[in-house]
């Protein structure tokens, strides 16, 4: 048995040596010669010197990790810089597992620019994250995040709120049944995310148990967020809070009343909800079809467990195509009608949505307010923004079997989403990109360190077709910061975060524009 042993190590050492030779590899296009080059200093998001300018320069990564409430007693821990310098690295590149974190453990260019000493294992990203405890965590992050976004809030915005559901597939803390369509049989958690909707920005996410859907386990974050966000002269309240069928229950209403904060909320289709909704189908005072075909009418309702009533605004549009039927012939096999005589039988077929409102505004504006939360495609919730954070982002990732973890891993993903989002805005004020095009315009390029005479260069090697345009928006960044530097020397002890934020939101507001109906409010961006 030692024998073999020692065959098969020895056997695995020349396949090793075989594979780090020279290599002469035929391709397509033609014969190449191949070498390894592990020793060289490269990466391949060579743009990210320009982001770690931009933290340097704002402060808000030094901020971050000076506040992170991880403590160490050995002498040999990694550093807290290196832990979290870690974990954003691996969010940037659009990660969603700790596992992931292997992948970057080469890049000796980016920690360097980031000031870590190295990229850390994914073990020991575990271990760092579970000895902050509950406590310190929401103390450490919520103000971070508030603090991403605060100074944005002095124009009038929109507070959206949504439910997500994240499917797990262990043995997570939490995991439990609740509602979730795509997957109905398969645990979950539920991430309640609080969004300024006018510049899809986070001002928090409130990880919960998969039965913990409703809003009843979001009421309690929901209070604190406007309490926090201040009254008065001061106020940076928001001008409306929307959210979908989840949130219009009595306990959310009275919270928002309680504080005069103006509303409009989806409610679900319950059995009293539906009895309103086939009254007011009878009526002939129906608005005019808006150019999505959407018609509004309102009325007052007391639903129960209401304590009063409230006005309703319901919207309808008529279904006209793509529509089919499933049904199972004699029982046994299964058949799709397609929208014919057979399936409509000459008669119309309507979608509908009622909300709940105290804002006076007319009807027209209530429906543009609400196809403005969604993205609005005949009728259905698409909310771009929710999409792009769970999808692009690791907001329903790095799932750990305790709970606080991931709490803590959600609102991170948010904080490093909002500060590259308001890196793509600086770049480009004028539009918005999402993470899909932002990272390989303004993340990815070859890039390779050469040290001489003390000095150290990046070589970039840009492979987007745009690398043109990314120069000029690299241009822009640098613009800013050089605001912001000036701005820091001429009045010392300045928040440096703060005068960007001023400084990019100017040139943001005339790109979002107001929106005209209701007094006062912006629309999405």
């Amino acid at each position: 048995m030692g024998e073999h042993k020692r065959r098969l190590k020895g056997a695995l050492a020349k396949l090793k040596q075989d594979a780090e030779q020279p290599q002469v590899v035929d391709t397509l296009g033609g014969r190449m010669h191949v070498r390894w080059d592990e020793g060289a200093a490269a990466t391949p998001h060579g743009q990210l010197v320009f982001f770690a300018e931009f933290l340097a320069a704002t402060g808000v990564f030094d901020r971050w990790v000076s506040s992170c409430p991880l403590e160490y007693r050995s002498g040999n821990a990694p550093a807290k810089r290196d832990v979290l310098g870690t974990l954003m690295l691996g969010l940037l590149a659009g990660h969603r597992r700790y596992a992931h974190i292997t992948a970057l453990r080469g890049d000796a260019v980016a920690a360097q620019a980031l000031g870590m000493n190295k990229v850390v294992s994914e073990d020991a990203l575990r271990r760092a994250l579970e000895r902050i405890d509950e406590a310190s965590s929401t103390a450490w992050m919520r103000p971070a995040l508030m603090h991403s976004v605060r100074q944005a809030l002095d124009k009038p915005w929109v507070l959206d709120i949504d439910a997500t559901i994240k499917p797990l597939y262990g043995r997570q803390e939490g995991a439990q049944l609740g509602y979730n369509p795509a997957k109905p049989a398969r645990p979950s958690h539920v991430l309640h995310t609080f969004w300024v909707g006018n510049l899809r920005l986070v001002l928090d996410v409130q990880v919960s148990s998969g039965k913990q859907h409703t809003s009843v386990h979001a009421k309690a974050a929901l209070a604190r967020l406007l309490d926090e966000l201040g009254d008065g002269a001061d106020s940076r309240r928001p001008a409306l809070v929307r959210g979908d069928s989840g949130y219009g229950n009595e306990g959310i209403l009275l919270e928002l009343e309680s504080r005069n904060q103006p509303y409009l909320l989806r409610l679900r289709q319950t059995a009293n909800v539906q009895r309103l909704v086939a009254q007011q189908f009878a009526r002939t005072d129906w608005s005019l079809a808006d150019n999505q075909g959407c018609q509004m009418a309102e009325d007052w309702l007391q639903l129960h467990g209401w304590s009063k009533k409230r006005r309703v605004v319901i919207v309808r549009q008529r279904l006209r195509g793509g529509i089919a039927r499933e049904r199972r012939v004699d029982g046994k096999q299964l058949q799709l009608d397609l929208a014919g005589p057979t399936v409509l039988g000459g008669e119309r077929l309507w979608e509908y949505a009622v909300m709940v409102t105290d804002v006076k505004y007319p009807l027209e504006s209530i429906g543009q307010l609400y196809r403005d939360r969604a993205d609005c495609v005949d009728l259905g919730f698409c909310q771009n923004g929710f999409d792009e954070l769970k999808n692009q982002w690791g907001l329903s990732g790095f799932t750990t079997q305790d709970i606080n973890r991931c709490q803590t891993t959600a609102r991170s993903c948010a904080l490093i989403y909002n500060w590259w989002s308001w890196y793509c805005r600086t770049a480009n004020p004028s539009a918005r990109m999402e993470a899909i095009t932002s990272r390989p315009l303004l993340l990815a390029a070859v890039g390779t360190v050469a040290n001489h005479a003390g000095q150290t260069t990046l070589y970039l090697t840009p492979l987007h077709g745009k690398a043109n345009m990314l120069k000029a928006l690299i241009t822009n960044i640098r613009q800013a910061l050089q605001h912001v530097k000036s701005t820091a020397e001429q009045f010392k002890g300045i928040d440096r975060w703060a005068v960007l934020l001023g400084y990019v939101s100017d040139k943001i507001a005339p790109a979002i524009g107001p929106f005209k109906p209701p007094e006062g409010l912006s629309a999405t961006g």
